[in-house]
């Protein structure tokens, strides 16, 4: 039965590319399961050539799965349903830019079958939320890269969908543009409606999704909640003053190897709990504990990690 509690579901979703000029078949999805549920921002995650792009395809209906199942809002992927549901901004949208804002969208007003009274009301609504609504009247060549994207958003949004799928919404933007565009997701969020981000800036990524799955080889290496996947603090920098060598001695029974460079010192710790702990041991052997910088690992240092030497599982 399929579950209306999630916006995107998969099971053993695998496509094959058949071979070409004596190429032998390419494996672009290897039994992919991926669980999203509704009203959440998920950040979909990989390395050039891992199978986001084949993967957002198949959940589109533009590609036909080798095997497995996909379903979105609890239809098949190919059910009018869930397509009469589904928001969309390629990462190349190919715009008229001969048109000017309204007409672009009236124009993808009419493709989504929405009335015209329909869109009348609609349009201003979606260049006001993006945004644009004083530039209405502009044609499209006139906008920057920026302000193309949040016209492309407002497509996306048009036909007030559960399910926004978005490639690449920041890319090439400055950092008032991205900003612009996370806040834009947020309020999608808000209202409810559950967003798909698949980008390479991981950093918009962190502070934007709920949950991010990250694929390698066209299969999921990792996938849960942001502060799952980061864990607790991973390193603690500490500045001490009269650094002794049974003061080392008894940091390392508690965390393992020491790094010390001058009066820097540099620990790896299992969970938050451990880092009293250390305050406790430097002054107790007579340092004097200047500074202390936990440091948490970030979605930049997963991905690497992840990418570079983790193998699915």
């Amino acid at each position: 039965m399929p579950d209306s509690s999630l916006a995107i579901h998969t099971t053993g979703l695998r496509k094959v590319y058949g071979s070409r000029f004596g190429r032998a078949p390419f494996v672009a999805v290897e039994n992919l399961d991926l669980s999203v549920p509704r009203g959440i921002v998920f950040g979909f995650l990989g390395p050039n050539g891992a199978g986001k792009t084949t993967t957002i395809n198949m959940l589109l209906g533009n590609v036909y799965p080798t095997s497995g199942s996909a379903e979105l809002l609890g239809h098949p992927t190919r059910d009018t349903a869930a397509r009469a549901k589904l928001g969309f901004l390629p990462e190349k949208f190919q715009f008229h830019d001969f048109l000017t804002a309204e007409e672009f969208l009236d124009l993808h007003g009419k493709l989504y079958g929405m009335s015209a009274m329909k869109r009348r009301a609609r349009i201003p609504e979606v260049l006001e939320e993006v945004g644009l609504f004083s530039r209405r009247k502009s044609r499209i060549k006139e906008f920057s890269k920026g302000m193309q994207q949040r016209v492309g958003l407002a497509q996306a949004i048009l036909n007030e969908p559960e399910l926004v799928i978005l490639d690449e919404p920041t890319s090439a933007l400055d950092p008032l543009g991205r900003r612009d565009v996370r806040e834009i997701v947020t309020r999608l969020r808000a209202r409810g409606m559950t967003v798909m981000l698949n980008s390479h800036l991981l950093s918009e990524i962190e502070m934007t999704c709920d949950q991010v799955a990250i694929l390698k080889g066209g299969q999921i290496v990792r996938q849960g909640k942001i502060e799952d996947l980061l864990g607790a603090t991973a390193q603690v920098k500490m500045r001490v003053q009269n650094i002794s060598t049974t003061l080392i001695k008894e940091l390392t029974k508690l965390t393992g190897p020491a790094l010390v460079d001058g009066d820097r010192i540099e620990v790896s710790v299992k969970n938050d709990e451990m880092i009293p702990e250390l305050a406790v041991i430097v002054v107790k052997e007579g340092g004097r504990l200047m500074e202390m910088i936990p440091m948490r690992e970030s979605l930049d240092d997963l991905f690497v990690r992840v990418v570079e030497m983790d193998t699915p599982r």
